[in-house]
């Protein structure tokens, strides 16, 4: 037994060690979760929550949520979510698959230690290339909005249009987008072209 005992702990050592080992477990146990025990989404743009605490793992040096944690808790979230509205059925369906391609963050407020939250996930549209994704985290103690991401996820195979269209068996106009939203669009596609020319390539060459 012993024998046994020995070469498994050095693999779960050694698992955690090389291997983001918590993060590898979280996102197929949240999805499968969403799909399995949670009832499906039918609304697209409904928003979704995700609940978490604060541990010690999550601190920094100032003891409170280390911004980097937020966009784990997010990714979390995030995949969560695309799971019970169907977006991850409706990719793999299609042979495609979707990417981070951007996000930005906005920390209003620390989360402390043994804090809990609520991670407010909502889709808030898409265009030809990704969909547009926003992340609240909200204080459990009194509802304060915490930090507020964005991201935009971008899909490879296929086109946003096509993965709404096979989940709602119809064409869907995507809404309009937040303004804000937009002059963070048009802010990532001039810093593309920028970087594209500094590169020495054509605007034809797309980020991936």
């Amino acid at each position: 037994m012993l024998g046994l005992l020995v070469p498994v702990l050095a693999l779960a050592l050694a698992y955690f060690a090389l291997l983001d080992g918590w993060y590898l477990v979280r996102v197929p146990c949240a999805v499968l979760r969403a799909r399995l025990l949670e009832p499906r989404v039918r609304d697209l743009l409904a928003e979704q929550r995700y609940g978490g605490c604060v541990l010690p793992s999550d601190l920094d040096l100032l003891l409170h949520m280390n911004n980097a944690r937020y966009l784990r808790e997010a990714d979390v979230a995030r995949a969560a979510h695309l799971a019970r509205c169907g977006v991850l059925e409706a990719l793999r369906a299609l042979g495609a698959r979707a990417v981070l391609a951007a996000s930005c963050a906005r920390y209003r407020r620390s989360l402390r230690l043994l804090e809990p939250f609520e991670v407010r996930t909502r889709l808030l549209g898409w265009d030809d290339r990704a969909f547009y994704v926003e992340a609240r985290f909200i204080s459990l103690r009194d509802g304060f909005v915490c930090a507020l991401l964005r991201f935009r996820q971008h899909v490879q195979g296929t086109s946003p249009e096509r993965v709404v269209q096979h989940l709602c068996k119809r064409k869907v106009e995507p809404p309009e987008l937040p303004e804000d939203l937009q002059h963070w669009i048009a802010y990532n596609e001039a810093s593309s072209q920028l970087l594209r020319a500094e590169s020495g390539l054509s605007d034809v060459a797309k980020d991936q």
